[in-house]
């Protein structure tokens, strides 16, 4: 029996990605109808949509695709030379606009990073582990999410914490998550996770300003509370 597969064209219009942007526009579409979008095709056995699901499952998200050599992406099945600059080109774009923010945010207190992340993250029903990293005069360099968990717990390294840190040569950070269940208390596990981080950033130089925690429409700051 042959390999069964669903093309782009065969599905409703309104689950293809192009359509779809063209309707709802493109923060309706998921990373993955995004990746599809520049991809542009799959393979005979595999659509568009369905490669560029793969190879999110496979790396892990987009920061690890992000992160791919380019000969990683072409030695993918159905990717190759073409579609693999495309990602690789894609993915260097939003970098680019992330580090050229004229204007950079300034984070002098609890409440501009909840201004900043609240609209956003109160609504994840996972706990997402973000990043801010800041300039010697608080301003926002760049922020990522780098750790995406369960429904209650978002599993963490300080590596994963520090590695950008250092690449954007960052004087500070301050660490962001959520907590699904709306309430923004501190777990023991949030003020441990805390104490490894600030202590890895007093080897590496990189202060740890503070780690807010996002509820529903509330936060904690561990900082003011005396944790940090």
């Amino acid at each position: 029996m042959g390999e069964y597969n669903v093309g782009i064209k065969d599905m409703p219009v309104d689950m293809r990605p192009r359509e779809k942007m063209l309707a709802k526009g493109e923060a309706s579409l998921s990373e993955a109808e995004l990746l599809a979008i520049i991809l542009g095709m799959g393979t005979k056995n595999l659509n568009a949509l369905s490669l560029a699901q793969n190879l999110l499952v496979k790396y892990r998200g987009l920061r690890n695709l992000r992160d791919a050599s380019l000969n990683e992406l072409i030695s993918e099945r159905g990717v190759g030379p073409a579609k693999a600059v495309a990602i690789k080109a894609a993915l260097e774009l939003g970098r680019r606009m992330s580090l050229a923010v004229q204007e950079r945010q300034l984070v002098k207190s609890p409440e501009d990073v909840k201004n900043i992340v609240m609209e956003d993250m109160r609504y994840f029903d996972r706990e997402h582990f973000r990043v801010l990293y800041l300039d010697r005069k608080n301003g926002v360099i760049f922020m990522e999410d780098v750790s995406i968990g369960s429904l209650s717990t978002a599993i963490v390294h300080p590596r994963e914490v520090f590695k950008n840190a250092v690449k954007l040569s960052a004087a500070s950070v301050i660490l962001v998550h959520n907590h699904p269940s709306g309430n923004p208390s501190p777990s023991n596990e949030d003020i441990e996770i805390t104490r490894q981080m600030v202590n890895a950033g007093k080897i590496l130089g990189i202060e740890v300003l503070d780690h807010i925690i996002i509820g529903e429409n509330r936060y904690c700051s561990l900082k003011a509370e005396g944790l940090i």
